[in-house]
């Protein structure tokens, strides 16, 4: 046996491991969600990872990915839900926290997304094109600050 022979083998041996290991992985990926993003949330611009219901939940309510985009003058949610009709969604907003939620025929969605800083409620569009769902919100404009005079 060469030493190519024994270092092919070796080889050979690690990667018949690694079957085991994938095949528990699918094992798993079909019975749990296995659809993950990295979503930007917030000022600060903080990355944070979530988990998004591939294949639904037990109900068959998916929940979509949303993004949440925060500028200076506004605060933009873009959520993908594919296989729906705009008459077919809901959007509350609700004390800064905005409900998502739209189901067309085997297609049901719904996520709960909380938004960040203080939101103008009565300026607000929402499009629906090719799937994806963009509403905008204007943020309420803080004062510059109370000019105080000295006595």
């Amino acid at each position: 046996m060469t030493m190519f022979d024994s270092e092919f083998n070796r080889l050979f041996r690690r990667m018949s491991g690694m079957t085991d290991l994938l095949e528990e992985f699918d094992r798993n990926a079909q019975s749990d969600p296995c659809c993950y993003s990295c979503v930007i949330t917030g000022p600060d611009r903080t990355p944070a990872v979530q988990e998004h219901g591939s294949e639904g939940s037990a109900s068959g309510t998916r929940e979509p990915v949303v993004d949440t985009i925060v500028g200076k003058k506004e605060v933009k949610l873009v959520a993908e839900m594919p296989g729906v009709e705009k008459t077919d969604i809901k959007i509350i907003v609700d004390n800064g926290t905005v409900d998502l939620s739209a189901e067309h025929d085997e297609k049901k969605y719904h996520a709960r997304v909380p938004i960040e800083g203080k939101i103008d409620e009565d300026h607000v569009r929402a499009t629906y094109k090719n799937g994806i769902l963009q509403i905008v919100f204007k943020l309420e404009e803080k004062p510059a600050g109370k000019k105080v005079e000295v006595e």
